[in-house]
């Protein structure tokens, strides 16, 4: 019973500010490496999502190739080959933009 207490006194004795001093700049880094980086790739893609625009081929999430034919506040309507199917797509499935800028720059 004696050991039991001794060891519980010595494990609680002293270490709230160095614990402290050392959780603050471990909660920075992984703020810097972690977090920032992905609000940055979110804000872009929230970017690249509200310019979609008539004309810009996409792929899908669910692997559809499409060309927009139409906008809607949260959806967007795809012509999908070969037969021209026409299919309504959440903004959020969207997975790759190809905008008609950059096919002309590939060829």
């Amino acid at each position: 019973m004696e050991l039991c207490v001794a060891v519980l006194q010595l494990g609680g004795s002293g270490g709230g500010p160095s614990f402290l001093l050392m959780m603050v700049p471990m909660i920075a880094v992984f703020y810097f490496l972690l977090i920032l980086p992905q609000q940055r790739k979110q804000k872009k893609w929230q970017a690249v999502i509200d310019a979609l625009k008539t004309g810009d081929r996409v792929v899908t999430t669910g692997g559809m190739r499409g060309t927009i034919i139409a906008i809607k506040d949260d959806a967007i309507h795809l012509r999908v080959p070969p037969d021209n199917l026409r299919i309504e797509v959440s903004k959020a499935s969207v997975a790759n933009v190809t905008t008609a800028e950059d096919e002309l720059k590939t060829k």
